[in-house]
């Protein structure tokens, strides 16, 4: 097991420190694992009127966002545009109102598309009410059994193919609205859509490709041109407002599903058989596990956006309540929405309350532009979907996985082939075992090639050596020593060393002299804590790097990022004198005598 061993001086804090090992505090072991919601704890801590105004223009700016998005993933899954905004309303309001996140933005994901179109297709919607309060009975019994934190071991190179496994679904599943095909169906499957689409090339619509061309362009100028901008809503609008004002031929909203019309919401009970149980539950854990992923994920997110550190047990059991209350009321799965959220944070969202806003505003903006959300085009929200479907393919990420070991390349490949081609259960469970022997075959190579190494442990008392190390650190520095592997199992440990420190140094240093191998996800890691100290203005310097950690480092561009290594914020020492040396250098102040082991 990989170990933090803090050889900096350092008194106790809100923790203890024993013999140089930082033990993370019961209590706060507790109020990670806690079911209390952040918006207790924000209400505890007191909530003031200029509070309430920043989570106001938070949730107004979000419900922008909100509005376009839950009508088209919702049309994209094979249910109405009603059931999207519905969700939006119940499931957004109940996560922010329950959850571990004080930003987190609640609403139907691109991510579920595929699954409920999938669910829809063969067992009804009946059969999407089951699997969704399946679903969320599931997330509220992981939330309760204290397991949220099992989430942080999926493997990276899993998440990054399975993601974009899904967006290519999602972008396959808007080509027929997008090019105006007129198909009485429309395959779940990736290939048999790509064969249909194939024989009816001839019946494109040249009028419905060049509106869903000019939406995509407009989209992606606002995004370029200005940001702020809600550019999903505005060019929607414009679209519909196009469509009879050049009286073209295009399919709406309206003319598919008729006027959008969101009723008080009436409690229905599915069908709780056991047969209809059994058939329904891969698609209710393919649904929990999407929900407990990127609610977590986005969870996380907002922490590096805030500063601020999320109850994944709390979370996981508002995805559950949430889940289960849109799908009695009608709606579709929900989760934690990485974009809605992100936008939350910068539009200035401060707690809780924000996104609870968020969806009330949701249900003002149906209420009152209901007559006209009925002419909006399907080729516009196909559009809009397609740079969903874009974002979420995670491509720069990829890129950098291309640069990764071999092993974890096989895993994003192979994980990202069945998503598509195959079963997204499938892909999960196979992407997962093959990581786990991987990982294996990785420890078995240490086991063979690396001798044992002592450790200071919490009982022992700090040596006499110990003591001159310390004394030679000048003010201002941390340091930190990583004992064993760096790979995905234990990249959130890294998360917590910026909470143990006391106040925030000049300098961090991280010796990795005991640090045999590195994978993808360590780097990657490495990589985001390097770049959120430097954004606290904290230099960061690596000491004693081996030959594997510093070769996958360098291959995945972490020593060459000008985020992290220009000016300074990055070095590499050779060894942990060196790296004294450098950070006297940085803090201007002499080391210690030399000669401490």
């Amino acid at each position: 097991m990989t170990g933090l061993i803090h050889t900096a001086k350092q008194s106790s804090t809100r923790g203890m420190v024993y013999a140089g090992v930082m033990i993370t505090p019961s209590s706060r072991a507790a109020g990670r694992g806690s079911l209390l919601p952040k918006l207790w704890t924000v209400l505890r801590a007191g909530y003031r009127p200029s509070m309430f105004w920043k989570d106001t223009i938070a949730g107004a700016t979000v419900a922008v966002v909100a509005l376009p998005l839950a009508m088209a993933i919702a049309i994209a899954s094979g249910a109405s545009p009603e059931q999207g905004l519905l969700t939006a309303v119940v499931a957004g309001f109940l996560i922010s109102a329950l959850g571990g996140s004080r930003v987190q933005i609640g609403g139907p994901t691109g991510a579920f598309i595929p699954v409920v179109y999938l669910v829809v297709t063969q067992h009804g919607y009946d059969g999407l009410v089951l699997a969704t309060v399946m679903a969320g009975l599931m997330l509220m019994l992981a939330g309760w059994l204290r397991i949220g934190g099992l989430m942080k071991y999926i493997p990276q190179p899993v998440i990054t193919g399975f993601t974009a496994g899904i967006a290519v679904i999602i972008a396959s599943s808007q080509l027929k609205d997008f090019l105006g095909l007129q198909l009485d169906q429309w395959p779940a499957d990736f290939l048999p859509k790509l064969v249909l689409l194939a024989t009816h090339v001839q019946d494109i619509s040249a009028v419905t490709l060049g509106l869903g061309l000019m939406c995509l362009l407009a989209i992606v100028g606002l995004r370029l041109w200005r940001p702020s901008w809600p550019g999903f809503l505005l060019v929607i609008l414009l679209a519909a407002l196009l469509v009879p004002l050049l009286n073209l031929s295009v399919e709406t909203i309206g003319s598919r599903y008729g006027a959008v019309q969101l009723s008080w919401p009436v409690w229905t009970l599915p069908d709780f058989s056991l047969a209809r149980v059994r058939q329904m539950l891969p698609a209710a854990f393919t649904i929990a596990f999407l929900a407990g992923i990127e609610s977590l994920l986005s969870a996380v997110v907002a922490d590096g956006m805030t500063g601020h550190r999320h109850r994944s047990n709390a979370e996981l059991m508002a995805q559950g309540v949430a889940n289960v209350a849109s799908g009695l009321c009608g709606g579709m799965p929900a989760t934690g929405a990485i974009a809605r959220t992100a936008t939350n944070v910068r539009a200035g969202a401060v707690s809780p309350v924000a996104g609870m806003l968020h969806a009330l505003f949701v249900l003002v903006f149906v209420l009152v532009l209901a007559p006209w959300l009925g002419a909006i085009p399907l080729a516009a929200l196909a559009a809009v979907l397609l740079v969903v479907a874009w974002n979420m393919s995670e491509h720069e990420r990829i890129r950098h996985f291309f640069k990764s070991p071999i092993g974890d390349r096989a895993v994003l490949g192979v994980t990202f082939l069945l998503t598509v081609f195959a079963d997204l259960t499938l892909a999960i469970e196979v992407g997962v075992v093959l990581a786990s022997f991987l990982f294996m075959h990785r420890m078995a190579r240490v086991v063979e090639f690396e001798t044992q190494v002592d450790l200071l442990h919490a009982d022992e008392e700090e040596n006499e050596g110990d003591a001159r190390q310390r004394a030679r650190v000048p003010a201002g520095v941390e340091v930190y020593q990583l004992n064993g592997p760096l790979f995905f199992g234990i990249t959130s440990r890294l998360e917590d060393l910026l909470e143990s420190f006391t106040r925030t140094p000049k300098v961090f240093i991280l010796r990795m002299r005991l640090v045999p191998i590195v994978d993808a996800s360590g780097a990657l890691a490495l990589s985001q804590l390097a770049q959120r100290l430097r954004d606290q203005g904290v230099a960061v310097i690596l000491s004693g790097l081996q030959p594997q950690p510093k070769r996958v480092l360098e291959n995945m561009g972490m020593l060459r990022n000008p985020d992290v290594a220009s000016k300074g914020w990055l070095q590499i020492a050779p060894d942990f004198d060196a790296a004294l040396l450098l950070a006297e250098q940085l803090v201007g102040q002499p080391v210690g005598q030399p000669g401490a082991p």
